[in-house]
């Protein structure tokens, strides 16, 4: 019953026997022995965001339900090993053992939905939960599952604000005492902001620059082939007078980073914001040692992303919300047949998308529909994605990642604000962006909102062409035995689905990329290329030579 950190990374085990010469395999540090106190890692540098505990002699393993640090578990030989990385678990598993579960669950949603992983055997404690190992119990298994916190907090108030003025004057206390919470231990350094120009990220740095934090913006530079945010950072950056980095991303650098961020996720997650996100920490880190983003504010105040689901509740007049939900990933739900090779199809067609997302969405802790959409989103899209992805990618640069949204006091109190001071008409986080109206310029804080425009469909449809004939060969694909051999192929003659046109391109190819980078970095897995693909061939001449074959 011992355990190993190092560095942000925990390992460790529970059992009868003396596992400690593995252990020591697995992660070279200290190895101390388990106990009552909670031991674990944290994202923030603060409070524990994932923990490792004795209750008399029963092991529990824990999470807070943001989800900002990851916890896998296994069982091998009556002993269970805990490690905070997946990849500290692998030399235990099976070789090469995907599970079929983790994988259609990543092509419907671009991360493995929790608990599952993408690895047979290997599980992730839910964020929120804590699970428990009964000592004497001869199936572990099945822990017991103790202290589910996250359904419980994310659940509606009984009463709801409805007076603004009450409201905006709650929001601003509270924002402050989440600010303060979390810089109260910076010494006298400058930290990073990585700020976007959007809402969220704009809050962040106004109020540490408020609370006489020295900070260093750092924001992403597309060139001309994305959506620009650029100008709407340099805006707030000019307005509360802190330096700006302006960090490069162009196809070069997405090609020479892209196998060292599928090893800095640990898991695959197939957002074309991964490798953007992996250049901005790599930036910060030369400079700070703690970054603060905005990531959590969509989640907790009604962002963007709510409004098609909204509509559909309103015109279609359908209570069951399971489907449209699923549809808001736009990734490979509906696509099965397209995308998997005949033997996986047969393997999952008793697997249900709908399983992995229905407790999110339990209209019983949340019989309003945003304060329903807002707890969804808080456990899938936020504990399940953005935040452990943001963890990792920051770790492993050396950083320690603070957000103001990933506080316990404000998110429970917006649980009590009525729907309709988050959404006003067609404006979304309308409660927010008044609580901070005179901390930014007012263009900043109403503009409508856009997702970062990450150019992958005109990156791979011109330099970076001929990288797909590599991470996505027909002759690797066949031989693992997932994607059909020919899906990238299929995608790009804009052949393998009418609705999935323009940028969705870009984000499926992304998608499947992330997964093969993934399973070939850190599976180790072998790769043989063909040249029986259309990528060898300079753009340009494959489209003419397409348009005439389609001509006829």
């Amino acid at each position: 019953m011992k355990i190993a950190i190092l560095a942000g990374q925990l390992v460790g085990y529970w059992g009868d026997e003396d596992r400690s010469s593995i252990l020591a395999s697995l992660l070279s540090a200290p190895i101390q022995p388990l106990g009552a106190t909670p031991v674990g890692i944290s994202a923030s540098g603060l409070a524990l965001d994932c923990w490792v505990r004795l209750q008399d002699t029963d092991l529990v393993l824990g999470r807070e339900p943001f989800g900002r640090t990851p916890l896998y578990w296994m069982e091998r030989d009556g002993t269970i090993w805990f490690a905070s990385h997946l990849q500290l678990l692998l030399p235990l598993a099976s070789p090469s053992a995907i599970d079929l579960g983790g994988f259609y669950g990543y092509s419907c949603f671009s991360y493995v939905p929790t608990p599952l992983t993408p690895v047979r055997g290997i599980q992730a404690v839910p964020a929120g939960t804590e699970l428990r190992w009964v000592s004497g119990d001869l199936d572990r298994t099945n822990p017991v599952t103790i202290g589910a916190t996250a359904p419980a907090q994310w659940q509606q108030a009984r009463e709801q604000i409805t007076d603004e003025t009450v409201a905006v004057k709650q929001l601003q206390e509270l924002l402050q005492a989440a600010i303060h919470r979390q810089i109260e231990d910076l010494p006298d350094a400058p930290v990073g902001v990585l700020l976007s120009g959007g809402l969220d990220s704009s809050i962040a740095a106004a109020l540490l620059v408020q609370n006489g934090v020295k900070v260093r913006a750092y924001t992403l530079d597309f060139g001309d082939a994305g959506i620009s945010e650029y100008p709407y950072a340099e805006q707030v950056a000019h307005h509360l007078q802190i330096p700006l980095v302006k960090v490069p991303v162009n196809p070069k650098l997405v090609r020479k980073s892209i196998d060292a961020t599928s090893r800095a996720l640990d898991l695959p997650y197939g957002d074309g914001v991964t490798v953007p996100l992996y250049l901005l920490c790599q930036a910060a880190s030369q400079d700070v040692a703690v970054i603060f983003n905005g990531e959590g504010g969509d989640q907790l105040f009604a962002g963007w992303t709510n409004k098609p689901l909204i509509a559909a509740s309103i015109y279609g007049g359908s209570t069951d919300f399971i489907q449209p939900y699923l549809q808001t990933f736009h990734r490979l739900y509906g696509y099965e047949r397209q995308s998997f090779q005949p033997h996986i199809l047969a393997q999952i067609q008793d697997l249900d998308p709908a399983d992995w997302i229905s407790d999110a969405l339990d209209s019983t802790l949340t019989p309003e529909l945003l304060h329903r959409l807002r707890r969804a989103s808080l456990m899938l899209k936020g504990a399940q994605n953005i935040h452990p992805r943001a963890t990792n990618l920051a770790r492993w640069h050396g950083l320690k990642v603070r957000s103001i949204f990933c506080d316990l006091p404000l998110a429970e109190w917006t649980f009590g604000v009525a729907g309709t001071l988050q959404l006003q008409g067609a404006c979304e986080k309308y409660i927010l962006k008044r609580a901070v109206a005179d901390l930014l310029p007012s263009e900043i804080v109403w503009r409508t909102k856009r997702g970062m425009g990450v150019p992958l469909t005109a990156w791979l449809f011109q330099e970076l062409w001929r990288d797909l004939g590599t991470w996505l060969n027909p002759q690797v694909l066949a031989q693992a035995g997932y994607w059909q051999a020919d899906i990238a192929t299929q995608l790009v003659r804009g052949k393998f689905s009418g609705s999935i046109q323009g940028r969705r391109i870009g984000e499926i190819l992304w998608l499947i990329m992330m997964w093969e980078r993934w399973r070939i970095n850190i599976l180790t897995e072998p790769t043989n290329l063909s040249w029986n693909h259309p990528f060898w061939l300079p753009q340009p001449v494959w489209s003419k030579i397409q348009a005439y074959f389609d001509r006829d």
